[in-house]
């Protein structure tokens, strides 16, 4: 899989800063963002946005370029509505290889599951490839195609939605997939943006404590998560 931060808005610390400061000032936001200094608006924005006032953060956005990704991993994508997407279409690409295909790290490690899944896909793809022969189309051919077939797919999110994202799919719980993807994109905008994505990451990151309850993973070291995260 590859994760591309392709753009985002310029400045975006200093747009939040200057969006926080409207509610609380005379001037307009376009004299008050030209007084602004970067490290004052940082430090507003960490300010407010520990109060639970997120909303300031929705001015900035930030656009992703997600490829070599699961089906499987962008219907879970996609559940995220505050966003706009473009998806690769299954009814303009042909899949015909193994090399179209994500396997999951389990299958991978086993040389008998492994020789399952390829040996089905290859069915599937020779299923495919045929019914394209015989002049069915694309949109219609697709419908064999598995949850495996890789895709691309162009995410835009808000600062406040990103986090969000983060919170949910940063998570031990998460799927491996969509759990990497998560991970790489909030590694990526805390190097332009750090105010903006402070403490972001697992719930477990804000809180100190997993609100999982019962379903919380074993494997779960809160501290050791904070801190992995925080160094990320």
């Amino acid at each position: 899989m590859k994760v591309k931060l392709l753009r985002y808005t310029p400045d975006p610390e200093l747009l939040c800063g200057a969006a926080a400061l409207t509610s609380s000032k005379t001037e307009g936001t376009s004299d008050i963002i030209e007084k602004l200094d970067l490290e004052k608006a940082k430090r507003i924005v960490r300010r407010v946005t520990s109060y639970g006032h997120e909303s300031v953060i929705e001015h900035a956005s930030f656009t992703f370029s997600l490829e070599g990704i699961s089906r499987a991993m962008t219907h879970q994508l996609v559940r995220h509505r505050i966003a706009s997407y473009t998806q690769q279409s299954q009814r303009y690409v042909a899949y015909d290889t193994l090399g179209h295909y994500v396997t999951p790290p389990s299958i991978s490690q086993s040389p008998k599951a492994k020789k399952i899944f390829e040996k089905t896909l290859m069915q599937i793809s020779e299923a495919y490839q045929k019914l394209l022969k015989d002049g069915i189309s694309k949109e219609d051919a697709r419908f064999i195609l598995p949850n495996a077939a890789k895709t691309n797919i162009v995410v835009t999110m808000n600062a406040r939605e990103l986090r969000h994202f983060f919170r949910l799919r940063c998570c031990q719980r998460s799927q491996w997939e969509i759990r990497e993807v998560a991970i790489e994109m909030l590694r990526q905008v805390k190097k332009v943006a750090p105010s903006l994505f402070e403490n972001a990451g697992p719930s477990c990151v804000e809180l100190g404590y997993c609100p999982e309850g019962a379903m919380k993973p074993e494997v779960c070291n809160i501290a050791e998560i904070k801190k992995r995260f925080e160094e990320l």
